[in-house]
C-alpha cells in the first residue's frame, strides 16, 4: 500500500496512475451529457467555496464526475462505498491528481468505515453517497456535522429506501435528493447498465455459455428487469422470483417464468439477486442446488447471499478462478460463488458502460449544484429531482446522438389541456 502525501490519500498502488488516466479519457470520449456539464461549470463556478465528501464505487465514470465536480469549484475528498468495487488503478490517476482518496479494492470493513472518516476531515457542506454509508456514519458519530451540510445526494436505490424511513422516523439532519428516482438514472443505468454489466462479471468469472442455461433472477425491479433481459437476450432461460404480486405478473407478461425460490433452486445454473433484501438465497436453497450453480448477487449489500449459511453446509472452498470461489458441499455436490457474494458487475468486471452513468452522474453533479444553491432553505427531508431536469438530461443525450424529436404546436398544447374537447 502506498500513498500521496500520507493524510491526503491512500490508495494500493500509484504506479498505475497512467493506466488509469487512459481509462479516464476514454470515459469522458463516452460521456458528452457530462463534458457539456463540466464546460459551463468551468465558466461559472457553481460550487465554489463547497466541500465535498464522496462514498461511490471508484470507477472511471465516477473519476469523470470527480473531475467535473473540482471544475466547478469544490474541494472533493473521497471513498469507495463498496469493498471489492474499487479500481485502483482509477483510486492512483484520482490521487495523482490531488485528489483526497481513501480506497483500495480489497478493503476490510474495518478499512472501508476508516476512509469514510477520513473523507470528513475536510469538515463538508455537502455529502455525495451510494448506499448511504456516508450519510450514516455523520448521523451516528458526527451528528454535529449536520448544521454545517448545504445536504446530500444519493445514488442507490437501497439508500433511497432507508433514507425515506429515517425522514418519515424524523431522524434525518439535512436534505438529501434522491438521484435514483430520476428518471434518467433508474430507467436507464439501473436497468440497461445493471443488465448488462451483470452479465459481463458473471462472464469474466466464469466464462460458462449462457446460451440454454436457467438464469434465476431474484427480484423484478429495474436492476432484475434489465438482468433478465440481458441473460434472455443470449439465449438463457430466464425464471423470476418475486414477492410483490405486480412485479411477478410484469415478469409473466414479458414471459418469464415465476415461481418461489425454493423451486427455483432446483432447476437453476445461474442465480443473481436483484433485491435489497437479506437472505434471499439460504442454507436450504444450497442444499438443493444443482451440481455445479452458480450464484452471484448484483444488490448493493453482500446479505441477499447468506455466505455463512453456505460454509455452514461445506466441507472446503477454494478460488478457482479470480472472483469465482467454488464451494463443495457436505453433500457433495458444488456450488461456485463469484465476488464472495458483492456486487458482480462491479467486483467482477467494470460496472455499468460509461453511456448510462453519464445521465446517472449528470444528475448528482446538478443534484450538488442544487443543494449548494437551495440547500439551507430545506427541510430535512429525501427530495425528488425536478421532472424538467431528466428531460433536460435525456435531450442532451439525443443531441449528442445526433438525434432530434418532436416539439408540440401551440394548438397540440392547448388542446392537451382543454378539458371541454370531447370526442
Amino acid at each position: 500500500m502506498n500513498s500521496t502525501h500520507e493524510k491526503k490519500s491512500k490508495v494500493k498502488n500509484l504506479s498505475l496512475a497512467p493506466q488509469g488516466r487512459l481509462k479516464i479519457e476514454w470515459a469522458e470520449s463516452r460521456m458528452p451529457v457530462m463534458m457539456k456539464l463540466r464546460e459551463e461549470a468551468k465558466k461559472t463556478l457553481p460550487l465554489k467555496g463547497m466541500r465535498i465528501a464522496g462514498c461511490l464505487h471508484v470507477t472511471k465514470e465516477t473519476a469523470v464526475l470527480v473531475r467535473t465536480l473540482r471544475a466547478a469549484g469544490a474541494e472533493v475528498s473521497w471513498s469507495g462505498c463498496n469493498p471489492l468495487s474499487t479500481q485502483d488503478d482509477i483510486a492512483a490517476a484520482l490521487a495523482e491528481d490531488e485528489v483526497s482518496i481513501f480506497a483500495w479494492h480489497g478493503m476490510n470493513k474495518e478499512e472501508f468505515y476508516w476512509a469514510i472518516e477520513k473523507t470528513l476531515e475536510i469538515k463538508p457542506t455537502l455529502t455525495l453517497d451510494d448506499g448511504a454509508d456516508l450519510i450514516f456514519t455523520v448521523h451516528s458519530k458526527h451528528p454535529e456535522m449536520a448544521k454545517d451540510l448545504y445536504g446530500g445526494t444519493e445514488e442507490t436505490t437501497t439508500g433511497v429506501h432507508r433514507l425515506r424511513a429515517m425522514a418519515k422516523d424524523g431522524a434525518l439532519k439535512y436534505p438529501v435528493i434522491a438521484i435514483n428516482d430520476a428518471e434518467t438514472k433508474w430507467d436507464f443505468d439501473n436497468v440497461y447498465g445493471t443488465g448488462q454489466s451483470s452479465v459481463d462479471g458473471i462472464l469474466r468469472a466464469t466464462n460458462v455459455l449462457l446460451g440454454g442455461k436457467v438464469f434465476v433472477v431474484a427480484g423484478f425491479g429495474h436492476c432484475g428487469k434489465g438482468c433478465a433481459m440481458r441473460a434472455r437476450g443470449l439465449g438463457a432461460r430466464v425464471v423470476v422470483t418475486e414477492i410483490k404480486p405486480t412485479a411477478a405478473l410484469k415478469a409473466v407478461l414479458e414471459g418469464y417464468e415465476v415461481m418461489t425460490m425454493d423451486e427455483a433452486a432446483k432447476i437453476g445454473d445461474i442465480f443473481i439477486t436483484a433485491t435489497g433484501m437479506k437472505d434471499i438465497v439460504i442454507k436450504k436453497h444450497f442444499e438443493s442446488m444443482k451440481e455445479g450453480a452458480i450464484v452471484c448477487n448484483t444488490g448493493h449489500y453482500d446479505c441477499e447471499l447468506n455466505l455463512e449459511d453456505l460454509k455452514s453446509v461445506s466441507k472446503s472452498i477454494r478460488e478457482v478462478r479470480p472472483n469465482n470461489e467454488e464451494y463443495t458441499l457436505k453433500n457433495g455436490k458444488r456450488v461456485y460463488v463469484l465476488a464472495q457474494g458483492r456486487l458482480v458487475n462491479l467486483a467482477a468486471a467494470e460496472g455499468h458502460p460509461s453511456e448510462v452513468m453519464d445521465m446517472s452522474f449528470a444528475n448528482q453533479f446538478l443534484g450538488m449544484v442544487r443543494l449548494a444553491k437551495e440547500g439551507k432553505k430545506l427541510k430535512p427531508q429525501v427530495y425528488d429531482i425536478d421532472p424538467a431536469q431528466d428531460q433536460e438530461i435525456a435531450l442532451i443525450k439525443l443531441h449528442s446522438n445526433g438525434m432530434e424529436i418532436d416539439k408540440l404546436t401551440e394548438a397540440q398544447k392547448k388542446y392537451a389541456d382543454d378539458y371541454s374537447s370531447g370526442t
